[in-house]
């Protein structure tokens, strides 16, 4: 699947040779290192925003922890047996 996210800017890096193997292991067939790599790239750092969201979420939600589970108690104590 291939994304137009507007301008290319051409860089130069320097990658441990174990890198740009693992890089070439991920690359998806047709794939070009450039292509992988900034793929790769673009996962990793969705996933980094994603962690850092679900990191505020679980701070709110253990904030409230106590009065969460006291209400979870609360609707567990009106179930009947069946």
């Amino acid at each position: 699947m291939e994304y137009d996210y507007g301008m290319k800017l051409k860089t130069s890096i320097t990658l441990d040779e174990d890198v740009v193997a693992a890089v070439e292991t991920a690359s998806q067939p047709g794939e070009s290192r450039s292509q992988a790599i900034e793929r790769l790239l673009r996962e990793s750092l969705a996933a980094r925003a994603r962690a850092e969201i679900d990191a505020r979420e679980r701070s709110i939600i253990d904030a409230h922890a106590d009065e969460l589970n006291q209400e979870a108690l609360d609707v567990l104590g009106y179930q009947v047996d069946t």
